[in-house]
């Protein structure tokens, strides 16, 4: 049993296998629901609900009624997502003994986590979507959108990783007398596990209590929103990570897991809308979505974490993400008053209509088209790499990174 537990617990798993079962896990959250895994939207809302709670009136901007800001976020599927995929990820880290407070140590990385927060959370919603519901599940659900997305994210990583390289980003390094520190020890943590069982059992309650209260839906919210929270911790799941690790060294191993993960999910996607007859989820592909596409590139590799990586960074105890969450409410938030007090909707999103592959191409050719992007895009990597790792200049006797 120990032996298990430490399997388990006491290493991060293979991201690849990771990312397959989020996305079985993420086909059959739609086919249970109708709906899909995202975050940003429940963002969107919290935001408003913070304007609310200092006074504010948002009952006259429009974005609100898009995302249909009612009730409180307890209340709703988006939100158990949410606060499960917190929770699953805080119950995994306790369980692992790896909650620790860390604090970066350079103080500008707050400024910059809020910066780049703000920016990824502006134009994750400018783009109807983040890393989750305009990429990961917006691609299995056919939605064209999705393809611009991908294609202007990378871009946007492309010039985060540019920006910040430079030395008034990345600041002056702190230099230190005498030789180098000495290793800390790992410090024995003992209670973390027993508490991270008991909020094991306090959500499993949780849950429970939903279904006999009549709430079905928020029971299977928070249930796939642990899942999911388990799963990019243990993963450790980051698409800034992927991106961020190609155009700097030419590491793969994130970005092919993704890549394949989306073609498992498009798959059993296309099977489960064949077989009930559900409508898959379509978002509008305009300019805008192409900007925001690069804005939230941008901003991750600034804050240094898309939405699912800081959202398991900061239940490791990593105060940065916390600013890097305020910066993500400010940046949805400001996108929700400028899309029609600033006429954004008009200038960027007024002129797009929404595609879907299904319907515009048929069943067999939108998963036919869609798994050759997918292959198109694992080649792209591979390639890329190559060319990479080829540049790479190295110390005299030092190997290159395998992925």
């Amino acid at each position: 049993m120990k032996t298990l537990y430490n399997r388990v617990f006491g290493q991060y798993w293979n991201p690849v296998r990771t990312l397959v079962v989020a996305g079985i896990f993420s086909a059959a959250y739609f086919g249970l629901t109708g709906t899909v895994w995202a975050v940003t939207g429940e963002f969107t809302r919290l935001g408003g609900h913070v304007v609310e709670f200092f006074g504010g009136d948002v009952s006259g901007w429009a974005y609100f009624d898009l995302v249909h800001l009612e009730g409180s976020s307890f209340a709703r599927s988006d939100g158990w997502i949410v606060w499960g995929m917190l929770i699953g990820a805080l119950i995994t880290v306790l369980l692992a003994n790896n909650f620790k407070i860390r604090k970066p140590q350079q103080k500008r990385r707050y400024v910059q986590g809020v910066i780049g927060g703000a920016i990824a959370g502006f134009g994750a919603r400018l783009a109807m979507g983040c890393n989750l519901a305009a990429f990961f599940t917006g691609v299995p659900q056919f939605s064209f959108h999705s393809w611009i997305f991908i294609v202007a994210t990378g871009i946007g990583t492309f010039m985060g990783v540019k920006v910040a390289k430079t030395k008034w980003w990345k600041g002056k390094p702190k230099l230190m007398k005498g030789g180098p520190a000495p290793v800390p020890k790992r410090e024995k943590r003992i209670v973390q596990p027993y508490v991270g069982g008991l909020i094991a059992l306090l959500y499993a309650a949780l849950i429970v209590w939903f279904f006999v209260t009549g709430r079905p839906l928020l029971g299977t919210a928070a249930i796939f929103g642990a899942i999911f929270g388990i799963l990019i911790e243990r993963g450790q799941i980051c698409f800034t990570s992927a991106f961020r690790d190609l155009w700097l060294t030419g590491r793969t191993l994130m970005a092919k897991a993704i890549v394949i993960a989306m073609a498992v999910s498009s798959v059993l996607t296309i099977l489960i809308i064949a077989n009930t007859g559900m409508t898959p989820i379509t978002q509008v592909a305009s300019i805008g979505t192409f900007v925001g596409g690069f804005l939230f590139g941008l901003g991750i590799v600034l804050a240094s974490s898309c939405e699912t990586g800081m959202m398991y960074r900061l239940m490791e105890g990593q105060v940065l993400y916390l600013f890097v969450f305020a910066g993500n409410l400010i940046g949805v938030t400001a996108l929700a008053f400028a899309w029609d007090h600033l006429g954004v909707y008009n200038v960027l999103v007024a002129g797009g209509e929404k595609l879907n592959l299904i319907p515009a191409m048929g069943p067999g050719w939108a998963i036919i088209a869609t798994l050759t992007m997918l292959a198109g895009c694992y080649l792209f990597i591979v390639i890329y790499s190559k060319h990479k790792r080829g540049t790479l200049i190295l110390p005299k006797g030092e190997k290159q990174i395998v992925s």
